[in-house]
C-alpha cells in the first residue's frame, strides 16, 4: 500500500480516519466482515466506522483497524502511546490524538549515550552508530542491513586492533559485543539460525572481555530469547538464569526483560502456570523502569508494560490460549501501532493464530496473509516460517477462499 497517494493524505488531513480505513482496506482486499473478525467487532461495527466522517473515533477499534491493515499511525491521528491507551475503549477527539501525535514527534529519537571517557571520540561515535543499525531494523530488509553491519564489526575490530590504551580495548570489546549481537538479530530474521547462535556467542565473549557484567547479561538474555523463540525452553530457561546472575542488584529493565524472556522459555514447554507467574513479574518489575529513565546501554529502546502485553500475546499464541492473546491486544496497542514493521507483523501472526482457534477462519487468515506479506516485503525468514506453522496447523478437507489466496502467497517462496 502506498501511504502517499492524493485521497488518502486528503482524508487524513480533514480527520476522516475512517476513509482512511476504508481506502486501505479495499487496497489489500480485505472485506468488512474479514476486519470485523480481525477486530473482534462485526461487520457493520466496520461499515460504521467507515462512514463516521469527520468526527470522533472509538479509539480501540481505531488503533485495532489501524493495525490489521498495516496503517501508520500518524494517518488515522494516532501515536505509539495514546493507541497504548485505548483499553477504555472511550471516545477520543481527533484533537487530542493529533495533540499525542505532535509530542512524539517532538521526543528525542535516540537515547543519551552512556558515558564514556571525554577524550574517547571513536567508541562514542561507533556507538551512536550501533545504535542507528538497530533503529533501522524495524524498516529495512535484514539482507540489506546485515551488510553494513558486519563492515561496522569489521570496523570496531580495526579500531580495537590498533588502539594502544588497554582501557580503550575494553571499551572497544563492549561495542564490538553489541554489533555481534546485532548481526545474530539480522541473521536470527534471515532464518539463519546457525549463524545467528555463533554471533551470540561472539557476542557474549566480547562481553566478558569488556568486563561490563549488565552487558554480558543482555548478551546472554538475547541468546536465552533466541533459544525461547526457537523452543529450546531448558536451554532458554538455564541461560536466564545465568544472566541473572551476572547482576547483584538486578535493575528493573533487566528483571523485567528476562523475566518476559523466562515466560517465552515456559510457554515454548507448554507451561502455562509458570509463564503466567513470570509475565506476572515481569509486570511488577516494568513499574519501577521510570525511575531509570533513560533506559541504560545497552538498552536501546524502553521497556514498557505494552512490550509484557505483547510477550503475553507471543505466549498465549504458543501455548494455544487464544483469550491471552485477544484479552491483551489491546494493552499491547503501542506495539501492534509501532514502527517496527517484522516485530508488529509476528504479533499479527499470533492474533491469527488465536482467531484461528476460535474458529473464526475469515479474520485468522487475512491478518495472516497481510503479515506474510510483510514477511516478504523484508525477505524475513522468521515471519515466513511463522507463516507456514500456522498454515500447518489448518487442515481442512476444502479450505475457504481466503486460505486459497494465503497458500498462493506462501507457495514457492523463496528467501
Amino acid at each position: 500500500m502506498t501511504w502517499t497517494t492524493q485521497a488518502l493524505r486528503d482524508a487524513s488531513r480533514a480527520g476522516d480516519f475512517g476513509r482512511v480505513v476504508k481506502l486501505a482496506r479495499t487496497a489489500a482486499r480485505v472485506s468488512q466482515k474479514q476486519l470485523g473478525e480481525a477486530c473482534g467487532v462485526s461487520q457493520s461495527a466496520v461499515s460504521r466506522l467507515e462512514a463516521r466522517g469527520a468526527a470522533s473515533y472509538d479509539m480501540t477499534l481505531l488503533a485495532r483497524a489501524a493495525a490489521h491493515l498495516d496503517i501508520p499511525a500518524r494517518m488515522v491521528g494516532l501515536a505509539e502511546h495514546t493507541a497504548a491507551q485505548a483499553v477504555d475503549g472511550t471516545d477520543v477527539e481527533r484533537r487530542k490524538l493529533l495533540a499525542g501525535a505532535a509530542a512524539v514527534a517532538a521526543a528525542p529519537a535516540l537515547p543519551t549515550p552512556p558515558a564514556v571517557h571525554a577524550a574517547d571520540g571513536q567508541t562514542a561515535a561507533l556507538r551512536v552508530a550501533t545504535s542507528a543499525f538497530r533503529r533501522m531494523d524495524g524498516s529495512t530488509p535484514s539482507r540489506h542491513l546485515s551488510e553494513a553491519v558486519a563492515a561496522h564489526l569489521r570496523l570496531v575490530q580495526t579500531v580495537a586492533a590498533e588502539a594502544e590504551a588497554a582501557e580503550q580495548r575494553t571499551r572497544l570489546a563492549a561495542v564490538g559485543s553489541e554489533v555481534a549481537s546485532l548481526a545474530g538479530w539480522l541473521a536470527w530474521d534471515m532464518g539463519d539460525n546457525g549463524s545467528a547462535r555463533t554471533w551470540y556467542g561472539t557476542a557474549i565473549k566480547a562481553a566478558r572481555r569488556s568486563g561490563d557484567r549488565l552487558l554480558t547479561a543482555y548478551q546472554i538474555g538475547s541468546l536465552a530469547q533466541f533459544e525461547a523463540h526457537a523452543g529450546n525452553a531448558p536451554q532458554a530457561l538455564s541461560l536466564v538464569r545465568t544472566a541473572r546472575g551476572q547482576l547483584d542488584p538486578v535493575p528493573a529493565i533487566a528483571a523485567a526483560w528476562l523475566a518476559t524472556i523466562e515466560a517465552l522459555a515456559h510457554a515454548a514447554a507448554g507451561d502455562a502456570g509458570h509463564a503466567d507467574r513470570a509475565l506476572v513479574d515481569a509486570l511488577r518489575h516494568t513499574a519501577g523502569i521510570e525511575l531509570e529513565e533513560p533506559p541504560p546501554w545497552p538498552w536501546v529502546f524502553s521497556f514498557t508494560a505494552a512490550k509484557v502485553a505483547a510477550c503475553r500475546m507471543s505466549c498465549g499464541a504458543r501455548l494455544g490460549r487464544p483469550e491471552w492473546v485477544l484479552g491483551t491486544q489491546d494493552e499491547a496497542g503501542a506495539q501492534l501501532s509501532s514502527g517496527h514493521d517484522k516485530q508488529r507483523a509476528l504479533l499479527v501472526l499470533d492474533i491469527a493464530a488465536a482467531h484461528l482457534a476460535n474458529g473464526r477462519i475469515d479474520g485468522a487468515f487475512s491478518l495472516a496473509t497481510r503479515a506474510l506479506e510483510t514477511g516478504l516485503r523484508y525477505r524475513s525468514g522468521r515471519i515466513v516460517e511463522r507463516a507456514r506453522a500456522l498454515r500447518r496447523t489448518y487442515a481442512p478437507t476444502t479450505p475457504a477462499r481466503v486460505v486459497g489466496d494465503f497458500d498462493d502467497r506462501l507457495h514457492g517462496v523463496y528467501l
